[in-house]
């Protein structure tokens, strides 16, 4: 039997699908390179929303248009159906649509799920433990380093006065305020309480800890003056300056890591380096 040759609306709906297919494979390729150079969160949400969109509006039109639809009712009475439904049952078995453009939808098809699976690597390299992808050396690499002075929540830079005895200061790194892994805060404790040296070292008692806890990530506010100890309000974990910052209390496992410090020669406290070990949340891998 002669295939029947596809209208004009099954072409023009063939054109819609493979563009779709084209714009969603566009879409993850845009996600890939966007990743690649360093990311954008909002244009790598924007680059994924069109790689799926363009995938579901081919898929749609593809089944709306070019797969054929029942509607074909065979009467009890008798198996042999009646010549016209033959004819109209071997036309649907034969195709609304050719070979070739049969396969080239599927061409196109997975092409869009080539590119969306590639475009999916990306991510998922960088969380490998063994890979120096962008969110793990992230975590290694925080806005402190040598000569970053120590500044307050008005940007104001803190001099060794500025932190009472016993007293909680938030710090944060000049320049680069809003870093979500960078603040710290600063305590002037007795030396002599010490139990264990502080992991970034002291200068006359006093000390700077990520703010970050490590269990949850959450800010660890809460000090308890006297004891030497801070308090996470989140899960209640609970740090013992005096000892090296260690976890005594609640669901964390690891001390706050230490900041280095010391006094610049223009008087105000300066980082020598970066914390002591990754801030923050303690589920990821480390070495």
């Amino acid at each position: 039997m002669r295939r029947p040759s596809p209208s004009p609306a099954e072409q023009a709906a063939s054109r819609r699908i493979v563009a779709a297919f084209l714009v969603s494979a566009a879409g993850a390729v845009g996600f890939a390179v966007t990743y690649g150079l360093g990311g954008d969160t909002r244009w790598e949400g924007v680059c994924l929303a069109v790689a799926f969109a363009g995938l579901a509006v081919g898929l749609a039109v593809w089944s709306r248009r070019l797969v054929p639809v029942g509607g074909y009712v065979e009467e009890h009475e008798g198996f042999t159906p009646p010549p016209a439904e033959q004819a109209m049952t071997a036309a649907v078995f034969a195709a609304p649509e050719s070979p070739t453009r049969r396969y080239g939808l599927l061409a196109a098809l997975g092409f869009a799920l080539t590119a969306l699976g590639v475009a999916a690597l990306f991510p998922l390299r960088s969380l490998l433990p063994w890979d120096r992808g962008r969110p793990l050396r992230a975590r290694k690499d925080t806005p402190w380093g040598p000569g970053v002075r120590l500044v307050d929540d008005a940007g104001r830079p803190l001099r060794p006065d500025d932190v009472p005895a016993e007293t909680m200061v938030a710090v944060f790194p000049e320049g680069d305020p809003d870093a979500g892994d960078a603040p710290a805060f600063a305590v002037r404790l007795d030396p002599e309480r010490f139990s264990r040296p502080p992991a970034g070292g002291h200068l006359g008692g006093l000390v700077v800890w990520s703010l970050l806890c490590t269990h949850a990530g959450c800010p660890v506010r809460l000090y308890l003056k006297g004891t030497g100890r801070v308090l996470c309000p989140c899960h209640q974990s609970s740090f013992d300056l005096l000892a090296g910052a260690r976890a005594v209390g609640g669901p964390a496992a690891r001390p706050l890591p230490g900041l280095p410090i010391e006094v610049g020669p223009d008087g105000f406290l300066r980082a020598t380096g970066d914390f002591t070990a990754p801030p923050g949340a303690g589920f990821w891998s480390r070495p």
